[in-house]
């Protein structure tokens, strides 16, 4: 339930605070003076696209401001602490324990197009509002009385009504739906794909052959390079890997190298063994002309390999090398790619090869799961067809109230096309009067009659599955006299159960509303501003003798006005 509204520079209203609370609250206002601002208002913190052209002429920007009443817990307040919000709990939990809370929301639109939104003093966007608002309001005006129309609308409508047993059987037909029509489009595109499936395995299978021939390792064009590097400057490997050797262990010089540098040191040092530290140096010594000697004997290896390597071996390692560039360039682009072609390939060969029984499965599954969606559809066609006669005779008997006594809805459920949503078409036909054929709504029905058959459907809907907040926003257009009062009387009877706001004209409607707010008109001359304010006693009077008849103080026209007030207070 909304509890309260702030506008600011919103269209016409300079400022506004519109105390809402409970039950039903009517709102008017002479033409003009910006009675549609309150659901545009509103509309924007339900997530509303965001007009720059509601903002006040010289204001820069426009603000409109919520609180909500709401319980602590539920999808309402988990949606809010998703986006980061906080609400303000108040009060003790009633008997269920339900908690009760305060929900801030705000949007703020600039005169250059630019809007912001918050929820529960976070800044959220403007998705988050749209989320909260199929939970929290209903808007019923001029447009929704056209969707009225469609037939998508329509069975929504019947669904609502259906209650669990419509929705669960829905639900088990879009599961069922779901499954058949997934398998049914991998076997179809199994079979539509099976030519580009069959070339892709012949590929793979030539690929995986070359691969197979050619058998790469891993990193191997990597060692291939280093070895080809090595054996191009053979020679100079060969002088430098001598000449160190020479060095450490000569074999062609009568001069001292380093094995007999460091034997000399080591024996000059053995006549002191009895000095500890000259002993300790001495083994180290020792240690070095062992560590010396294999170096040599290592370098002596690597010129033995040096030698045997020549230009037929550099010759063997650059084809080598070709042949894995060649077929990296065709399977890679690298050979870490080829190694990974060669791997997952065989895999997928084995998928692509099996596509004839795989096709052949899916379509089996599929005739399984298109007896269970038949079923499925089945048990909801009967469920709407049930809930069909049950909705039927509850408007039809809530239209005889609202000044249609002879009128008759007739909810019909035909055959149609599969969809998401079963295979019913839903319509809702309207006979106003006795010996009228029935007739869609959509085409038989004026604008006051929709105006009717809208209201009694959500009265009757709204006994079963009620909605926290209706808005009507001149739902009573083209209607008047005494379908005007049984249009107050039945937005009365619905505020019962949900909290109702109603923008309207009619002082037959206005009359039955616990909480009248008017929209005030001023103008300086240059500029018009208005604002809301709360009508009680004499003032409500005077604005009811005006919706009758233009005038404010006739004498008469405030006689019919008490006239009204009385009878709608007699009805509570």
């Amino acid at each position: 339930m909304i509890e309260e509204m702030r506008l600011r520079d919103l269209g016409v209203i300079a400022e506004a605070h519109l105390a809402i609370g409970p039950g039903f609250t009517a709102v008017t206002g002479e033409t003009g003076a910006g009675k549609t601002m309150v659901v545009t208002g509103l509309g924007l913190l339900m997530g509303n696209r965001a007009d720059s052209g509601a903002v006040r002429q010289g204001a820069a920007q426009a603000a409109v401001e919520g609180v909500w009443i709401v319980p602590g817990n539920g999808p309402v307040a988990e949606r809010v602490r998703e986006a980061g919000g906080e609400l303000d709990a108040f009060g003790e939990p009633d008997a269920a324990g339900t908690q009760l809370a305060e929900l801030h929301i705000s949007r703020t639109l600039t005169a250059e197009g630019r809007s912001r939104a918050a929820v529960g003093g976070r800044q959220a966007p403007a998705g988050v509002l749209v989320d909260l608002a199929e939970q929290l309001v209903v808007v019923h005006g001029q447009s929704e009385q056209i969707r009225l129309r469609s037939a998508v609308a329509q069975r929504h409508a019947l669904d609502r009504f259906g209650g669990p047993a419509v929705r669960d059987a829905l639900a088990a037909y879009q599961g069922a739906f779901a499954q058949w029509r997934a398998t049914a489009l991998d076997a179809e595109q199994l079979r539509a794909d099976a030519d580009a499936r069959a070339a892709e395995a012949a590929q793979l299978r030539v690929a995986l052959a070359e691969i197979e021939e050619l058998a790469p390792e891993d990193d191997e064009d990597a060692a291939l390079a280093a070895r080809a590097e090595r054996l191009g400057n053979v020679e100079e490997l060969r002088v430098a890997a001598s000449t160190a050797r020479e060095a450490l262990s000569s074999e062609l010089s009568d001069e001292p190298d380093a094995t007999a540098r460091l034997a000399e040191a080591r024996r000059t040092l053995e006549r002191f063994d009895d000095d500890p530290a000259l002993a300790a140096l001495g083994e180290q010594l020792s240690e070095l002309g062992f560590r010396v000697s294999e170096i040599a004997v290592e370098l002596s290896a690597y010129l033995a390999d040096l030698d045997t390597a020549g230009p037929y071996e550099l010759e063997a390692v650059n084809e080598r090398r070709a042949a894995l560039a060649t077929i990296a360039r065709k399977h890679g682009p690298t050979l870490a790619d080829v190694l990974g072609l060669q791997r997952d390939g065989a895999v997928r060969l084995i998928e692509l090869d099996g596509d004839d029984e795989r096709i052949v499965e899916l379509e089996s599954a599929a005739a399984r799961l298109a007896e269970a969606l038949d079923a499925a559809a089945q048990r909801l066609t009967a469920e709407r067809v049930a809930a069909a006669a049950r909705l039927g005779a509850a408007v039809t008997e809530e239209l005889h109230s609202l000044a249609m006594p002879d009128a008759t809805l007739t909810v019909e459920v035909t055959d149609a096309d599969p969809s998401t949503e079963g295979r019913d078409e839903v319509a809702f036909l309207l006979s106003p009067h006795v010996g009228a054929a029935p007739r869609s709504v959509s085409k038989g029905a004026s604008g006051g009659e929709l105006s009717r058959v809208m209201l009694a459907i959500e009265v009757v809907i709204a006994a079963g599955d009620p909605v926290p907040t209706f808005v009507f926003d001149e739902v009573d257009a083209g209607v008047g006299g005494a379908a005007a009062i049984e249009i107050g009387r039945r937005l009365a009877r619905l505020a019962e159960a949900s909290q109702v706001i109603v923008v309207t004209h009619l002082a037959q409607v206005a009359a039955f509303a616990n909480n009248h707010l008017s929209v005030v008109k001023t103008s300086d001359g240059s500029v018009t501003a208005s604002s809301v304010r709360r009508l009680e006693g004499a003032d409500r009077e005077a604005e009811m003798a005006r919706l009758l008849s233009g005038l404010a103080d006739s004498e008469s026209a405030l006689t019919h006005a008490r006239e009204l007030l009385e009878l709608a207070h007699s009805d509570r």
